[in-house]
């Protein structure tokens, strides 16, 4: 299915939709917002990354962040501290900029084991001199995986 080029009272029934008490309506709505190609549709999915709904809006930041729109840059860092969609916010984070501040957040993330090797992993999709710092930091982790995967990925950068 193709973006379509689509706005004015389609956008509103939308909108309306994301307000919807049934979360398959909701999760509808914005899924059909994902794939309206229009920039009413990008201040609707801006709206949606307010959304009581986890998953209308880590589909919001997704879609956002492949519009290259910076506003999600915090819920996709959420997403990949959390494991919700880690490896697709942290493709979208690539995207993004400025990168210094995207990897300073990451690193300021919980600190357990899990979340660090999360937050290697990721820092793997962002370009830039923060995240190769940050990952050569990581190579000195207590944890042998954490240590061994930031290696493995500043070994692929270079």
């Amino acid at each position: 299915m193709g973006t379509r080029a689509v706005g004015g009272d389609s956008l509103e029934v939308l909108r309306h939709g994301l307000g919807s008490p049934d979360p398959q309506i909701r999760r509808r709505a914005v899924d059909t917002v994902v794939e309206i190609a229009h920039p009413d549709a990008t201040d609707v999915l801006r709206e949606a990354l307010t959304h009581d709904d986890d998953q209308v809006r880590w589909i919001a930041a997704l879609e956002l962040g492949a519009r290259g729109v910076a506003d999600a840059i915090p819920t996709l860092i959420e997403m990949v501290i959390e494991g919700t969609n880690d490896v697709d916010a942290a493709d979208a984070l690539g995207t993004l900029g400025p990168a210094d501040s995207i990897v300073a957040a990451l690193m300021d993330g919980p600190s357990d084991a899990s979340t660090r090797l999360r937050v290697t992993q990721a820092l793997a999709s962002i370009p830039g001199k923060a995240a190769s710092r940050a990952l050569r930091e990581l190579t000195r982790d207590t944890d042998r995986s954490i240590a061994l995967t930031a290696e493995y990925v500043l070994g692929r950068r270079e």
